[in-house]
């Protein structure tokens, strides 16, 4: 179990704004459009109420999917005709077999958890993805140029316990085993530029996807 876990909760629950957030429709649908083959099996990791697993639903009925999220009256509000399985708990220690996914996503997910638990999380990822699946992370993006010609940071909001500097967490996803890396803007940006403009700090996040292969 994690060190602080009481404080990791009440951090997470007092963290609102993804309940609102108008860009996690458009997030999902970022991160299905980079979806592997022959996907049924999806962990929705941070999953909060199940905004982003109604999205996938629409778009294909046929998937099941699994919410985890830290916080217990969280999954109480998950639609179990959109999310077939539920799981209160931390990312680094999830209780599913081996192989257990075809995708693993997580929209600004991973900038919540703690240093220490960054390394086994990912690792976590790797042992339940099947073979030729495929991790689909969001995050804040360190180098936003927005936010650094105003000194501002990716840890100023209370929530986020690390920030991950996109080539730094690409060298920590092929330490693991992970290949064919990619890594394309996301954000509210992509409305006007798109997801592949050239200069990714333009991006106010970013998606990084990996396969286990």
């Amino acid at each position: 179990m994690p060190t602080n876990v009481d404080y990791l909760i009440s951090t997470n629950r007092d963290q609102k704004v993804s309940e609102s957030d108008t860009f996690t429709e458009e997030r999902y649908r970022q991160m299905h459009r980079h979806f592997p083959k022959n996907v049924i099996r999806i962990l929705d990791m941070g999953c909060n109420t199940g905004r982003g697993g109604v999205v996938l639903r629409e778009i294909n009925p046929k998937y099941h999917i699994t919410g985890l999220d830290c916080v217990p009256e969280r999954l109480d509000h998950l639609d179990s005709t959109v999310y077939s399985g539920k799981i209160c708990g931390f990312s680094n220690d999830i209780q599913r077999p081996d192989q257990s996914f075809d995708a693993i996503l997580g929209g600004e997910f991973i900038e919540h958890i703690p240093p220490v638990q960054v390394g086994p999380t990912l690792c976590e990822f790797f042992r339940l993805l099947r073979l030729k699946g495929r991790l689909l992370l969001t995050t804040p993006n360190p180098h936003y140029l927005k936010n650094r010609f105003r000194g501002l940071s990716v840890l100023l909001d209370d929530s986020h316990a690390t920030q991950h500097y996109p080539k730094a967490l690409r060298q920590r996803l092929l330490q693991i085993g992970f290949s064919n890396i990619k890594i394309v803007g996301s954000g509210r940006l992509t409305r006007r530029l798109g997801e592949n403009f050239p200069w990714l700090s333009a991006y106010g996040s970013y998606l990084i996807t990996a396969d286990k292969w």
